[in-house]
């Protein structure tokens, strides 16, 4: 087995990975019951020697509707007909979550609203405040 290239700094090596075939749902006819087309993906995060700690920690966050109670990453693909094209679908959709698990956030960077925006609301606001305030009720006349 080789590495599998996820971006230009992540290998992971194909032994980490466990790659299962198993027997699709659906209709197929007497194929879809004899034949085990349909490929299993796990990935061991907590045990993986190609990422350190805080690519485990934002790839499990990330990616938490994939991970067992175990911290494995668990993909499936039955969507072809050929474990070969599930097998590359599955391989191509662990190689997505991984970049978009172990991609680091970028920091916010607090803004000031400026002058002219505040002057703009505190104007609208005075508006607002004597709009509301000419809906009071009328007081009557006094007949003298």
């Amino acid at each position: 087995m080789g590495l599998l290239n996820i971006n230009s700094n992540l290998k992971i090596d194909e032994s980490e990975l466990d790659l299962t075939f198993v027997r699709s749902s659906g209709p197929g006819g007497q194929n879809v019951n004899k034949v085990s087309t349909a490929v299993q993906l796990r990935f061991d995060i907590e045990n993986s020697n190609s990422l350190n700690k805080s690519e485990k920690r934002r790839l499990i966050k990330s990616a938490k509707s994939y991970v067992t109670s175990k911290g494995e990453l668990l993909l499936s693909s039955e969507n072809h007909r050929t474990q070969s094209a599930n097998k590359e679908d599955v391989i191509n959709k662990f190689k997505t979550i991984i970049r978009k698990g172990i991609k680091v956030p970028k920091k916010r960077k607090k803004t000031k609203p400026t002058k002219g925006s505040i002057e703009r609301r505190i104007t609208k606001k005075k508006q607002i405040a004597q709009k509301k305030q000419r809906r009071g009720k009328i007081k009557p006349r006094s007949l003298d």
